[in-house]
Formats: structure tokens, sequence, C-alpha cells
């Protein structure tokens, strides 16, 4: 018996069903991936299992004795108490022993970076909804209910959330838009689409090639269908003396094909966009010299020195607290450091994506928080109506004069996305941008950042997308330290290893000698499709840095130069050598890749 099922849920709020008499099946210890557009009835579907909200039709079956938790994608008003006081509540109320309470609450605090005596009340909406991922996690029932786990969590919380999922012996159904954690995570994918679910018992990777097939299929015979209507509307409508003789049986058959095409709904249609081209700005984009940046004892930066150059694209990672949104601040003058300088380049035009949404007004419409009062979008020196603009951001005509304050999280981070790119920028800044996207707007935004010719500076967690949009990572500590990497998230990992590894003492390193006549040569890895990417990147990068550093070196032997101000020879010197290091470090990895991919 499955632990729990549905069957012909129906449920709706005006206009098509999100959910059209669907049903499934939940076993006992599998991880399900529920996957579809933002809008289709992901969250609906998932209250509804988890008891929250009755269906307008259908039923549950739940095996006997049964428990269930979850975590909601939105926090409820009012919940009050400490930290501890929320998790351990939950526990006593399950019967557990005090000193399993203790041990559990402990435990699962640590592992989610909760502070136990903090007020909820007064913690962000990214915080409480960690504590009740908490409670959800602590009871290990035998269904846990997940709605973007991954929100607001750290990518160390995240690997610990991945390696506790992956431990328990129950049942996970789950929604997230990080790929990595539902590669990771999931031995099945649940595809709503349009009303109806579709089951793929497979891998996230084997889905999406099961996935494109069936799209095709359907495409082509929804084209076949149309054709055959289009062919009998053409019969129906010749002269008296055909429609005196007709077949009534074929003019019935017409009525059921013109029935079946008005029922029809059409997939939803791709995202599209691009960013707005722009003058390009200086060389120099930002410098930063021996900046500190704490908060009483808390030092978040000691000491860091770098440059961002133009084209740059730099991923920014560390642990929740650790000061990736206070680096910015102060990257952009709007907070001063506690020691050294910040200088900012010439010609800059910056947008910005906040992850809070900052920037959007929830007591105006979508259009009112993309053009005001006005009802054009200026798109690389063309004009566009404000609904054609928004929808290809997959919104519907009639949302456009609606309040925000009825859209999804994933629905605001798409308007957030359609009102930064309305705007020209040579610098975009963006603050965990993911969040809530679903996987098809995710990907239009990787694409739109791949094309993008400006420079890039980007906070996630999201180890796939910064992968696959940075060419360097800055990875805070939390403590003060910065350590900066050529390459995404994986490759920063990787070298992080290596320098752990090459500080271990020379005798624990040795390798033990191979028996007499065997010989062992180890396979080089093959290059994972983020690394083919980045080696077809890289020559143009050397190139540009090559290019680069053979400037400042003419222009620091022209006669005149040693005239300047000492600031900017200092300055001068700096850059030059900081192209110099990371004309190496990409040298470096552009030869490991290469002999990689030879062998």
């Amino acid at each position: 018996m499955a632990e729990l099922g549905a069957s012909g849920l129906v449920h709706g709020f005006g206009g098509p069903p999100l959910l059209d008499g669907i049903g499934l099946q939940i076993e006992r210890g599998e991880r399900v991936g529920l996957l579809g557009r933002n809008g289709c009835g992901k969250s609906t579907l998932l209250k509804i299992l988890a008891g929250s909200i009755e269906p307008d039709e259908g039923q549950l079956v739940l095996r006997p004795g049964l428990t269930i938790a979850g975590l909601a994608q939105d926090v409820p008003d009012g919940i009050s108490g400490t930290v501890a006081e929320r998790v351990s509540g939950v526990l006593e109320a399950a019967g557990d022993q005090d000193w399993e309470v203790e041990a559990k609450t402990d435990r699962i605090l640590g592992e989610l970076g909760l502070e136990p005596d903090a007020s909820v009340s007064n913690l962000s909406a990214g915080a409480k909804r960690r504590v009740l991922l908490a409670e959800a996690l602590v009871l290990d029932p035998d269904v846990l209910i997940l709605d973007e786990p991954t929100n607001h969590l750290d990518l160390g919380a995240i690997l610990k959330l991945e390696e506790r999922l992956l431990q328990r012996s129950g049942s996970l159904l789950f929604v997230t838009h990080d790929r990595a954690f539902l590669r990771s995570v999931a031995t099945r994918i649940l595809d709503l689409d349009r009303g109806q679910i579709r089951s793929y018992d497979c891998n996230y990777a084997t889905y999406l090639e099961r996935k494109e097939s069936l799209l095709e299929a359907e495409e082509k015979q929804t084209a076949n269908f149309d054709k055959k209507l289009a062919q009998e509307e053409v019969w129906i409508r010749r002269g008296i003396k055909a429609r005196r003789t007709r077949d009534q049986g074929r003019v019935r058959a017409l009525m059921r094909m013109r029935e079946e095409r008005r029922a029809r709904r059409n997939r939803v249609g791709q995202a599209s966009a691009a960013t707005q081209q722009t003058e390009r700005s200086g060389q120099l984009v930002a410098e930063v010299e021996n900046v500190s940046i704490g908060f009483g004892s808390n030092r978040l930066i000691e000491g860091f020195t770098t440059a961002v150059l133009r084209g740059d694209r730099v991923g920014i990672v560390g642990p929740n607290g650790a000061g990736k949104t206070t680096f910015i601040k102060v990257l952009l003058g709007e907070l001063p450091p506690d020691t050294g300088h910040v200088r900012l380049g010439t010609r800059l035009e910056i947008g910005r994506f906040d992850q809070l949404h900052g920037d959007l007004d929830s007591e105006k419409t979508l259009q009112e928080n993309v053009v005001d009062k006005g009802d054009t979008v200026m798109v690389n020196g063309k004009a566009r109506h404000v609904i054609s603009y928004l929808g290809d951001f997959l919104f519907e005509p009639e949302q456009v004069r609606r309040s925000i304050r009825y859209l999804s999280g994933g629905e605001r981070n798409r308007l957030q996305l359609a009102k930064l790119l309305a705007q020209p920028a040579n610098l975009l800044i963006l603050d965990e941008p993911t969040n809530d996207l679903d996987l098809e707007t995710l990907e239009l935004l990787e694409q739109i950042l791949l094309d993008y010719q400006g420079t890039l500076i980007v906070v996630s967690h999201d180890r796939e997308f910064l992968d696959n949009v940075v060419t360097q990572t800055l990875m805070l500590d939390g403590v003060g330290g910065i350590v900066e990497h050529v390459g995404g998230y994986t490759d920063a990992l990787k070298r992080q290893a290596a320098i752990a590894t090459s500080a271990v003492s020379p005798k624990a390193k040795a390798a033990p000698k191979p028996a007499p006549g065997k010989h062992r040569a180890a396979a080089p890895a093959k290059l994972t499709f983020t690394e083919k990417h980045e080696l077809e990147r890289l020559p143009r990068r050397i190139e540009k840095l090559e290019t680069e550093v053979a400037e400042r070196t003419a222009a620091m032997a022209a006669p005149g130069f040693y005239r300047e101000d000492s600031r900017s020879i200092a300055t001068a010197n700096f850059e030059l050598a900081a192209r110099q290091a990371e004309l190496e470090q990409v040298y470096t990895r552009w030869t490991e890749l290469e002999s990689r991919a030879e062998g």
C-alpha cells in the first residue's frame, strides 16, 4: 500500500482549474520532486496533500497511522516564542522524552544556523522559514512535504539538508528551483502542466530528455489535429448542394473536434528577454583596497583588496551573515568601510536586483512598477507597450493592471527582472535572483546573463547557476576572510580542497608505493558540461587579459606617466599586477582543462 495517494483532485480559483482531476501516489522511501511553471498549482497541490486546504473535488487516501509534516512557501502571521521553544515544542507534542528533545533540537538548529534564544517574531521572513523547516525536519515524519526548502539557506546548510534527506527512510515530496539539489535528492519526478500531472520514474537528467521528447510529439500531434480541423471546416463551408448531401456522421465528428479544440489548454510559452545595450563603462569598474567591515567584535571582512574590471563576472558566496550583501553596499558606496577605501569607475549605469524586492511597490500595479504612469517601455531604442513587454515575462494582459500583492514569490521575481531589464545598465548586481523562479525562467535568466556584455556581480546559493554564469568567485568565510578563485562555485571548491591538501605535511601526503611489477595511472576526469563551456570561453578571456596587460604596460612606459600624482601611479601599478596575476591563473586553468579534454 502506498503511503499517500490522491485521485480525481480538482482545484481552482476561477478560470481553468489549477488541478484538473489529477491522481498520484507516494510510495514509502521515495523522494519525489514536483516540477512545473510558476503559478501552475504546485504549492496548492502540496497544501492539499498536507491537509491544510480542501480540494474542490477528489479524495486523499492515507496509510493508517501515517504522519505528515511540511514546510509551506508562505510564512504564517503571528508566530512567536524563541527558536528553541518552537522546535522543542513540536517534539514535546509528539511525545519525545526530555533528553531526546534537547539533543534533536540542538542538532537541527546547528545544521540550519539558527540561534536558539532568538525571538522568532523579530526574525526576517527567510529566517522564519528556516525555523519552520527545522520544525518539519526534527519530527522525521513518514511523509515530509517541502516547498522550496533551499530558499534562504546558505550553501553549507543546503549540503547538510541534502545529507539529512538522503539518510531518511521516510518519503519526501518537494518543490525546488535548485537543480543541483534536485539532481542529488530526487528519485522520481512529477511534472504538473496545464492541470494534469505526469510521473517520470527517473532522475532529473533523464526527465529532461523524456519531457523534451513528449513535447515534440505533442506539438506534432497538435499540428496534425489542427490541419485536419481546418480541412473539415473547409468542407462544411461548401455550397448548398454539398450541405444538403453532407454526411451527418462527418458533421458530428466535426462538432466534436471543435469542442476538443476549445477545451485544449495550450502550453504556456517560453519567457523571452534581453539586456539593454548602453555605453560601455570605464575599464576600472571598482577598486577595493585594504577594506575591513564589521559590527563590533563581529568581523565580516578584514583587509581585503581586489579590482573589478569591465566585463568581469563575479560570484559571491558564503554562509548567511557572512557579509555578502554588506560587501555589495560598501562596494556601491551605500555603507562606508571601517578601514580602507573603495573607488568606483567612470560611466557606470547600475542595475540592481534586490532579494527582498525592495524596489517593488506592493500598492502599485505591475504596469506602475515597471513604467510608473506611462504605458511604454524603451527597449534598445524602440518603444514597446508595457503589456507586450510583460508578456515576454509570461504575464497575462489582465494581470498587468492588477496590484502586485496577488503575485506569487516566483512571479514577483519575474516582475523584478522585467523592471531591471527595462533599464539600460553596464553593471548588473544581482542579490539572490534565482529564489522562487521556475526552472525554465531560471534557464532564461542564465542565457540573458551569458549574452550580457557588461560587468556582473551576483550573490547566490545556487551552485549550478554560479557555475554557469560567473568566471570568478569570492568565497567569504564569515570571520573576516575572503578568498578569490578563478571559475565558478565547483571550481572554487576544488581549489579550496587543493589548498587544504597542499597544507598537509609531505609525509602525510605520500601515497603508498605500488607493488612490484604494477603501475597505476589515474585517468583524468572527463570534463563536465560546465567545464566544457568554461573551456570554450577561456581563450577569449586570455586574449582580453593579454591585451589589457600590454596596454597597461605600454601606458606605464610612456614618458609622461610618472609625472602623474602618486596615487594614480600606485593604482596603475596595482591594476597591472592584478591583471598579470589573473592572467597567470587563467593560463593555468586553461592548461588544466585542455589537457583533460585531450585525455
